[in-house]
């Protein structure tokens, strides 16, 4: 089974189409890390405490981002950023382009904070430069084709993620 396929769609840029979010892997992979290597569990006096700090940013990020795209009524999806009616510059997003991202990354470093796994924090760490290289800037290429001036314009004023 092929867990990604590039599909083009009609802005002629290529995304990623995922069978498996690389979100549900990379956390999949965190929960091995700390079973398969647990030499590499470093935990600290306040790792539970940054864990669950991490955790609810996140969840604040990612849950409050997708309200505002639904109240814009624009799509969530993001393998077609060409689906979209609008882009959102407004909340969360003046201070974040890709605050749903950003939420994810937190989520993901709340989850590798309670393993205490260093293992866990380099594949968070992945999982940004991933979704930076492969999911943002392709995004943001099709938005730009998308709605021109204003979402350069955007984009210079706000940063990709914080």
């Amino acid at each position: 089974m092929k867990l990604l396929k590039l599909v083009p769609d009609h802005t002629n840029i290529h995304f990623l189409r995922w069978r498996v979010p690389f979100y549900v892997i990379s956390l999949l992979l965190m929960a091995a890390s700390r079973v398969l290597f647990p030499g590499l569990t470093i935990p600290f006096h306040a790792h539970r405490l940054l864990s669950t700090l991490l955790v609810v940013a996140g969840l604040f990020l990612l849950f409050g981002a997708a309200w505002q795209f639904r109240r814009e009524q624009t799509t969530l999806d993001p393998r077609a950023p060409g689906r979209a009616t609008r882009f959102v510059a407004k909340g969360l997003y003046r201070f974040s382009r890709n605050p749903m991202y950003l939420g994810m990354a937190l989520l993901l470093f709340g989850a590798a904070a309670w393993s205490s796994s260093l293992l866990a924090y380099l594949l968070a760490a992945c999982f940004c430069v991933y979704i930076h290289a492969l999911q943002i800037k392709p995004e943001e290429r099709a938005l730009r084709a998308a709605f021109g001036d204003d979402y350069a314009a955007y984009m210079a004023s706000v940063r990709r993620w914080i």
